[in-house]
């Protein structure tokens, strides 16, 4: 006689961050970095985060962050126009414009698609940002 199988046990899962938070969170990003409020922007990340440019090798934790923000970031001034979010639990995908001056005086406008990856005290663990140029 075949035995009947037990149904499996719901696994535990982590409770989804509140998507208004995550969302707050990413819109205090892009104020801060805005304004040059290196300090402000650090205090969203996570000391070890990992945010991957191009161009650029891997910045890890808030002294690579702070040197990129301070001095090696090739943009002076400009604003960050966010036009789409989607949030998925802890990671959000963000589409949106970017219109500044560079630190050659040269003016640029560009749209920019950033993933962000969160931790449970919502600082950002992960970013990952990619620009729409022409390339190839």
């Amino acid at each position: 006689m075949p035995t009947q199988t037990q149904p499996a046990a719901p696994t535990a899962r982590t409770a989804l961050p509140d998507e208004a938070a995550v969302l707050d969170r990413v819109r205090a990003y892009y104020t801060s970095v805005d304004a040059g409020d290196v300090e402000g922007l650090l205090a969203l990340f996570a000391p070890d985060a990992r945010y991957r440019r191009p161009g650029y090798e891997p910045l890890v934790g808030h002294g690579d962050l702070r040197r990129f923000y301070q001095g090696e970031r090739i943009i002076a001034e400009g604003a960050h126009t966010v036009t789409d979010t989607v949030v998925d639990g802890e990671r959000v995908a963000v589409q949106g414009e970017f219109n500044g001056l560079l630190r050659t005086g040269e003016r640029v406008g560009l749209r920019f698609a950033d993933f962000f990856t969160l931790t449970r005290e919502l600082t950002f663990a992960t970013r990952d940002t990619y620009f729409f140029t022409p390339l190839v």
